[in-house]
């Protein structure tokens, strides 16, 4: 282990330098969800690609309709019916002067409409009163009586979709830096991409260690406890954009471990551990990978370090394996577990990802106490809170002890409190990491 004492920011510094952004590849629509768009994607074809109807109705030319209502309805010829996924009138139809023709949403305007009058404002072609809805094609293949009343009056342009209203040939789609997610999704197969380029999403596996730990549903004996580190870790860095692996815990013999990291090199561009960094004479992560690779691949291996932060002081990272996959060790602590997470590998996560933005975002907020918090002299403490947006405030939850779950579960931010803070009185101003 180091024996210089790191920062927060010298540790973080540390990760990003190394970690680079994952090699692109082209993926089909579907397995790009979540992934980053690595170039600008510009539309080739308009959208919508010609003058379809936003309502189920009747076709017409304006001057057809002008000035009808329901006491004088204007009364046009149906000559044929456009359907959604046609080409238009059959044999090459135009709606001339006195006609009209059925249209169904998204189908194409025909030759010579200018607008469409919602089936609402007509008769429906019944010869009674105003319809409700239009007759299905089966069951009026000539369009109800062959005429249709029309009530009202329309505009040009009136419930039509014009061609490129959406986007246009040469418009920008998306831009570089894009999270695909599913409207992402949606527009790209709208103007007509099959595939994307894209930075995969990172493949994180997820191991705990410690002879002590059981999996949930099975039964506890004595000195043992449930592992919910690889839990809570998994679905952090699945939330964080990764494609995760847990792996079940692992005992404390260093041969075990080395071997378990060994086999998860194949399927991973990080691992994270936890447990087994500190100082104890079973810290098996320390054991095991203090010297991994040094010899055979320079530039590679683990350097467990102290950090100048509370929860989790000690912290290890560095590259394993042909390949150079980083690794970051985490404490055992669950707190201290999540907070390092929070802090140093979600950050790395996303630059794997290629994103811009590594980090959660960081408000000022008034503290909300009955008396002062403490902190320890010369390091960066990270409390749990709950955030109130509209009054400016934060809220402690549970105490700073490392292994207090519960009040994790309850916060929604870490309140920070800076290296040369000892005391934070009532009302004091200070840093918060949103979570949510």
């Amino acid at each position: 282990m180091s024996s210089t004492i790191w920062s927060v920011d010298e540790h973080l510094d540390d990760i990003l330098a190394t970690v680079r952004p994952l090699e692109p590849i082209e993926l089909q629509l579907p397995d790009a969800q979540g992934c980053v768009l690595v170039k600008d994607v510009v539309v080739e074809v308009a959208l919508p690609p010609f003058d379809n109807s936003s309502m189920d109705g009747y076709a017409v030319r304006i001057a057809d309709v002008e000035g009808a209502s329901e006491e004088f309805p204007a009364v046009l010829t149906v000559i044929g019916d456009v359907a959604a996924g046609s080409a238009g009138l059959a044999d090459g139809q135009v709606v001339g002067p006195g006609q009209a023709a059925r249209i169904m949403t998204g189908a194409p305007l025909p030759a010579g409409a200018e607008a469409v009058v919602p089936v609402e404002w007509t008769d429906g072609g019944t010869g009674e009163g105003p319809a409700a809805t239009m007759r299905a094609h089966s069951d009026a293949p000539e369009g109800a009586t062959g005429e249709v009343r029309v009530h009202r009056s329309v505009e040009a342009g009136a419930h039509v979709r014009e061609r490129g209203s959406d986007v246009k040939p040469g418009d920008l789609a998306l831009r570089a830096g894009s999270i695909v997610g599913p409207p992402q999704i949606g527009l790209l197969a709208a103007i007509g991409c099959a595939t994307v380029v894209v930075r995969p999403r990172p493949r994180v596996v997820v191991l705990s260690t410690g002879s002590e730990l059981v999996q949930p549903g099975e039964e506890l004996t004595g000195g043992q406890i449930y592992d919910s580190n690889s839990f809570a870790l998994t679905a952090a860095a699945r939330d964080a954009g990764a494609i995760t692996y847990r792996v079940g815990a692992v005992t404390d013999d260093a041969e075990t471990l080395r071997a378990t990291i060994e086999d998860q090199l194949i399927r991973a561009d990080v691992i994270v551990t936890t447990g087994g960094v500190s100082v104890g004479a079973y810290d098996v992560v320390k054991e095991a990978l203090s010297s991994v690779g040094d010899e055979d691949e320079p530039g590679s291996g683990i350097d467990f370090r102290k950090l100048a932060m509370q929860p989790g002081k000690p912290q290890g990272f560095g590259s394993i394996g042909p390949d150079h996959t980083p690794l970051l060790a985490l404490p055992g602590n669950p707190v201290s577990s999540y907070v390092s997470f929070e802090l140093f590998v979600r950050p790395a996560i996303r630059a794997l990802m290629g994103l811009p933005d590594l980090h959660r975002p960081t408000v000022r907020a008034v503290l909300s106490v009955d008396k002062a918090l403490t902190s320890p002299a010369g390091r960066r403490q990270f409390l749990r809170g709950t955030y109130d947006e509209e009054a400016g405030t934060v809220t402690p939850v549970g105490g700073s002890g490392s292994h207090l779950i519960a009040a994790l579960a309850q916060a929604d931010a870490l309140i920070v409190l800076p290296e040369d803070t000892t005391s934070a009185e009532p009302g004091t101003e200070t840093d918060v990491i949103l979570l949510r």
